[in-house]
């Protein structure tokens, strides 16, 4: 295969700093001004200024071996790597002042001098892939780490099993049953199962699969003793229950379009596991969304850090009324006793969280590496809660399949500490399920 001229565009490096080695053979070349972009991000304290940190430790060992405007072999079996600088015209249509212009003009002098190889400007920004082009410069997508292929087959902690009728009948008898490997679909623990009747499908049982060798598992979700009376309105949310009242799962994740009720059953559980009348095995409930981004300081405007997240957390506040019956002076005085805190993720980093209900919110625009950052903050007695819908994404350095969300669906699904459903029905209201489904 002939060899290639790739050049990266900063919002590659800002999205994957070892994307370096992800390019085979091939050369890469890295325009000046992407070095001056990613400079101005170093300093942030997400995932965006790690990636920035790394590429330029990379290019710093790389300059160890080389020049890197001469030209330096990234590794063994790896292309050449250079920092070039741009003098050519770029159609007088384009604002060379522009850096993803600059960039582009950096491609189409290479281009210009290597006639007899492709350059392909390697890019996430759509925009400047579409303007590329236009000015005859072959563009593509950079693909980060995706923990599946297609959001569909995202696990989603729930499976239908078409069993014999006397299975069914021997479940409500509370017998034991037991699901073995012999099964067409891999269950994972705490997954979630429908039985369904071979000969009558309508005839069904719900349980929770806690492992082969162990009988499936009965769902109470439906049947607590609630203190605050917010009960789950379809099996999902029964479901999603089970997992956020069981306290040998310290990591819950739950995602669903908007108005299906994830927040509220978090914020529901949580309450209940603080404050309620006969349950207090958590000692406070502290709960956050990503700012966007995530370590974007909340600026140098007076008030408190609670004050400025506000605008932020004000779904989750209105949540915790709806809980509380809608009485801001209980939910004041919760706050005011540091029993409901408000925290901004952006400080979470270093921090050792005990005896507490996390709850972060809007977690699909988080990275894999911020939800490491996140959950490695876990301390003794402390349950962490993550949900979102990934269909709503505005981070632009991670998509549906790439999210930290995703990301630590997937990588928990095996593990004995974490359970995970998807919720499919709205339950905001009866005319927001029906504009969600005509609209």
């Amino acid at each position: 295969m002939a060899k290639k001229f790739y050049v990266i565009d900063t919002s590659v490096f800002l999205s994957d700093a070892d994307c370096l080695f992800k390019f085979e053979n091939n050369d890469i070349i890295i325009p000046i001004k992407v070095l001056e972009e990613i400079d101005k991000h170093k300093k942030r304290q997400d995932s965006v200024g790690f990636n920035a940190r790394m590429i330029i430790k990379h290019l710093d060992n790389l300059r160890e071996k080389g020049s890197l405007c001469s030209g330096v072999r990234i590794d063994k079996g790896k292309g050449i790597l250079r920092v070039v600088s741009d003098t050519s015209d770029l159609p007088r249509d384009l604002d060379p002042t522009i850096p993803d212009n600059e960039i582009l003009a950096t491609a189409k002098r290479i281009k210009e001098e290597n006639e007899k190889k492709k350059v392909v400007v390697v890019s996430r920004d759509i925009n400047m892939r579409v303007i590329a082009d236009s000015i005859g410069l072959p563009s593509q997508n950079y693909i980060t780490e995706q923990v599946v292929d297609d959001r569909n087959k995202l696990y989603s902690g729930y499976a239908e099993i078409v069993v014999d009728d006397q299975m069914i009948d021997q479940f409500y008898n509370d017998e034991d049953i037991y699901l073995d490997e012999s099964l067409k679909v891999k269950l994972y623990k705490h997954q979630f199962i429908m039985l369904q009747s071979s000969a009558n499908p309508k005839k069904t049982a719900l349980g929770c699969f806690k492992g082969y060798g162990l009988p499936l598992e009965k769902i109470i979700g439906e049947k607590r003793d609630l203190s605050w009376g917010i009960a789950p309105r379809n099996k999902e949310q029964a479901f999603s229950y089970d997992l956020l009242f069981d306290e040998n799962i310290p990591l819950v994740t739950l995602i669903g379009k908007a108005g299906s009720g994830k927040t509220l059953v978090a914020l529901a559980a949580a309450i209940e596991q603080t404050l309620g009348m006969r349950d207090n095995t958590y000692k406070r409930v502290l709960v956050s969304r990503p700012v966007q981004p995530l370590g974007k300081d909340i600026g140098f405007l007076p008030g408190t850090m609670e004050e400025k997240m506000l605008p932020w957390l004000k779904p989750i506040q209105d949540n915790l009324q709806l809980i509380l019956g809608n009485d801001r002076t209980m939910l004041q005085s919760f706050m005011e006793k540091g029993q409901i805190e408000i925290e901004a993720l952006t400080y979470i980093r270093g921090r050792s969280i005990s005896n507490a209900y996390i709850i972060i919110d809007e977690a699909q625009n988080l990275t894999a590496h911020e939800v490491k950052t996140i959950i490695t903050r876990v301390g003794e007695n402390t349950k962490i809660v993550l949900t979102g819908d990934i269909e709503q994404i505005d981070n632009v350095y991670t998509n549906e399949t790439s999210n930290g969300l995703a990301y630590a669906i997937e990588k928990f699904k095996e593990s004995d500490l974490a359970g995970h459903i998807t919720f499919k029905k709205g339950e905001r209201s009866r005319i927001a399920t029906e504009a969600a489904k005509i609209l």
